[in-house]
């Protein structure tokens, strides 16, 4: 590491070698600081950062598939599948850029781009793999890149009507027993696509195992989505009753073919239209609005923290709403009446 040395004026100053000319002199590039500490990190920063540019002459879209690569044995299918998706589609002033060249203006405008075109959630996505990427090939470059604001999701929770109208219209039919599994577990798709009657003991369902798409468009079984995913649900009794005498496969349908069903159903049965996700929504919202506390409810829903319970899952639905309301009214008239009478 290159040593600073004092000048005449009180200042430090500090000399590395930059490169070599033609005729074979040395040239240097020399940083000058008030103190001796930061006139050295600003050569050792210059000499670190030539040192990375002169290290990795691959393109961003290879260094992109060359992460993908060695972490395809860990990450899930569908991550993988839109990490290809980005690679394809996405950020695509970046692919063909050197690593060593990109600078954090390229990557900003290549987020501006991608604003135009996705929600605030794909940019941040899609940001975050831009960052990965980078760090790996890149180490001590830091992105400090303006994205776009996060944006309250307006999720549309299924209130105990919807619910009712639901089981009548689904009664007897393959999406019975499915639709029962999300409202009253919750379960997610790939979950319930996934459950065998081995995994069933009673009316205790052990959740360990989701069905994924491949990105050849191939359906496999794996482990669940995250560690807090593998549970144990305690399912009431007219749930239960459902999965009797059933062996193998709780269902064969796939989750797109879920999601479609559900679609036509709420369609012929004219209920407000919302996605089988939100199931999950109302049965969290139950149990909030019961007072069941949310480490039992992250723990029935398979949430790791309560991050997403506390900024999508928790809403209040609209009849229980209602109820609420009537309940802080009443409380609230009595009390003028007290003091009403109280004055005469």
């Amino acid at each position: 590491m290159a040593k600073a040395k004092k000048l005449p004026s009180g200042s430090w100053r500090c000399q590395v070698y930059d490169y070599t000319d033609e005729a074979g002199k040395r040239h240097y590039k020399s940083f000058t600081a008030l103190t001796r500490k930061e006139a050295e990190y600003l050569a050792a920063d210059f000499a670190m950062s030539k040192k990375e540019k002169s290290g990795s002459s691959k393109t961003f879209g290879e260094a992109l598939d060359d992460y993908i690569s060695r972490r395809s044995a860990v990450l899930s299918p569908r991550t993988i599948m839109d990490y290809q998706r980005i690679r394809k589609y996405d950020v695509q002033s970046l692919m063909e850029v050197p690593v060593c060249e990109i600078t954090q203006e390229m990557v900003q405008a290549a987020i501006n781009e991608d604003a135009k075109i996705h929600s605030p959630k794909t940019v941040r996505n899609n940001h975050g793999l831009i960052s990965a990427v980078l760090r790996c090939e890149r180490p001590n470059f830091a992105l400090n890149t303006a994205l776009p604001k996060k944006v309250r999701p307006d999720l549309y929770v299924p209130s105990d009507e919807d619910v009712r109208r639901l089981m009548q219209a689904v009664a007897g039919t393959d999406m019975e027993l499915p639709i029962l599994l999300a409202a009253f577990g919750p379960m997610r798709r790939g979950e319930i696509c996934a459950l065998d009657s081995r995994d069933i003991s009673g009316n205790i369902v052990h959740v360990c195992r989701n069905m994924v798409i491949t990105a050849e468009g191939k359906w496999i079984i794996k482990a669940p989505k995250s560690y807090a995913g593998d549970r144990y649900i305690d399912f009431p009794d007219f749930v239960a009753a459902k999965w009797k005498g059933i062996s193998g496969k709780i269902t064969h349908l796939t989750p797109d073919q879920i999601t479609n069903n559900f679609s036509r159903v709420l369609r012929h049965a004219e209920i407000t239209h919302f996605r089988f996700h939100d199931l999950r929504h109302y049965s969290a919202s139950v149990q909030h609005a019961l007072g069941i506390p949310d480490a039992y409810i992250m723990q029935r829903g398979g949430w790791s923290s309560d991050g997403v319970l506390k900024n999508v899952y928790r809403h209040a639905m609209n009849d229980r709403q209602e109820d609420m309301n009537r309940i802080a009214n009443a409380h609230f008239e009595r009390l003028m009446q007290h003091e009403m009478q109280h004055k005469k």
